[in-house]
């Protein structure tokens, strides 16, 4: 085996400093040292002798993001210490760019290079952390056609045989039988009969967490249509769900001594002779009727049934986290790659932004805004699915949520892209797991330490 070859962060006064015998050769290749600039340094004679990589302040879990498909082929090692934290963030981020999506390519991906891990790194973390987001990245990224309810069923069933969880499922008529209107309302237009995924996992006396996620496999907009350029990227709508089951991957792969559960609404949003009609009238589990003012705005719908499940269990969670991708308001305001985050509970939320910033996993805290409740009063139902307004539609599909959380049950609402429209060191286009390191790190502290 070959002697691994060294990487060095490095910036100005570094290279000055601790690198003369390449300070020649950066500065006849232009390296300057900034940030995730990379100078692949020759020895004497003509190998690679060391890698010097621009060292942004702070170091994050991107700063070698690109290198594992960057650099020449060969195995390298970190030449300086790190803290554990900075060790295990460095090392994660190489890994994640490790990830390529071939299912559906005939060619297999060029080999990447390896990276020894770093001294003090957390294995455990690191290996769980790039499972589970390599199982969100999967799921979304395949497409809808091989990703319907059946499928996603298929991929949680797996998920619970690696962990020893259990799963249970409600499907087709009996949604109706057990009272879970609104998941069957949406879903019944598909080939694929709609379903609701119960998992469980853990001991039944340890605090309970339970996660929601939407599983819309593909959103057609039903009987309101979207128009091709707003249905292209729909088999990204499961996203929800994907985080959650990540979520769950890295909950029960470090074995946090939670009782997890995690409830999935696994639909397709079609069209046929029995899909939902604008205007129409359903009954929810709560017991409260919502008019359907767009058939597009049905992931709010599937996730009400499944949250107010969430919410009566008795006793009731500590903490109950929905995951969707559930507005473009949301995108509007933040962009693609900052989510949304809302919360009953300030406090929460101020601790999950700064789990996030620790682990640069980032969210954005948007209010609840009670005022704008109102906006979905109907005059034929409780509430209406849809704000009589075309501003602030994130924190009104929020608040509409909010009417299935009982305000005893702390809460957190994620709406997220799970979708990277551009490639960034360690997040390649496709789809994405977003919030799950900074939530898991919340239920870590605020939960799981009690």
């Amino acid at each position: 085996m070959s002697t691994p070859i060294p990487i060095y962060l490095v910036n100005q006064t570094d290279l000055a400093k601790d690198h003369a015998d390449g300070q020649a050769w950066a500065q006849a290749t232009g390296f300057k040292a900034d940030p995730s600039t990379v100078c692949l340094v020759p020895g004497p004679e003509g190998n690679l002798a060391k890698v010097l990589v621009g060292k942004p302040d702070p170091v994050d879990t991107w700063t070698l993001g690109n290198l594992a498909k960057t650099l020449p082929p060969h195995t390298y090692t970190l030449a300086d210490e790190w803290p554990a934290a900075t060790a295990t963030k460095l090392w994660l981020g190489w890994c994640l760019g490790r990830y390529s999506f071939t299912p559906y390519k005939r060619q297999s991906p060029p080999p990447a290079a390896e990276l020894v891990p770093p001294a003090g790194a957390d294995t455990a973390y690191v290996t769980t952390t790039v499972a589970a987001t390599t199982l969100v990245r999967d799921l979304i990224t395949t497409p809808a056609g091989d990703m319907g309810p059946e499928q996603l069923q298929a991929a949680a069933q797996k998920l619970c045989d690696r962990h020893l969880a259990n799963l249970t499922t409600l499907a087709g008529d009996e949604l109706i039988e057990q009272n879970y209107p609104m998941i069957h309302a949406v879903g019944r237009a598909y080939t694929q009969a709609p379903r609701l995924l119960d998992i469980t996992w853990g001991n039944p006396d340890a605090p309970k967490v339970t996660l929601v996620g939407k599983g819309v496999c593909f959103d057609t907009g039903g009987l309101d249509i979207k128009p091709a350029a707003g249905m292209k990227l729909m088999k990204k709508d499961m996203g929800g769900a994907a985080n959650a089951l990540g979520l769950a991957e890295m909950i029960m792969g470090l074995h946090l001594p939670v009782r997890l559960r995690v409830l999935i609404p696994a639909v397709e949003n079609s069209i046929a002779d029995n899909a939902l009609h604008p205007l129409d009238v359903v009954p929810s589990r709560r017991g409260l009727t919502v008019e359907v003012g767009n058939t597009d705005a049905e992931g709010r719908l599937v996730l009400a049934d499944a949250l107010w499940e969430a919410v009566c269990e008795e006793p009731g969670p500590q903490l109950v986290v929905d995951f969707a991708t559930l507005t473009g308001a949301a995108r509007i305001a933040l962009g693609t790659e900052l989510p949304a985050c809302f919360s009953n509970r300030p406090e929460l939320a101020n601790t999950l932004l700064t789990c996030g910033l620790a682990v640069d996993d980032p969210l954005w805290q948007l209010p609840l805004h009670q005022p704008y409740r109102s906006m979905m009063d109907s005059s034929v139902a409780d509430l209406s699915n849809i704000s009589n307004s075309s501003f602030g539609g994130s924190i009104t599909a929020a608040l509409f949520l909010q009417e299935f959380i009982r305000p005893e049950i702390p809460w957190v609402h994620l709406d997220l892209m799970a979708w990277n429209v551009r490639s960034l060191p360690g997040r390649p286009e496709g789809g994405e797991a977003m919030g799950i390191r900074a939530m898991f790190e919340l239920i870590r502290q605020t939960v799981a330490n009690g």
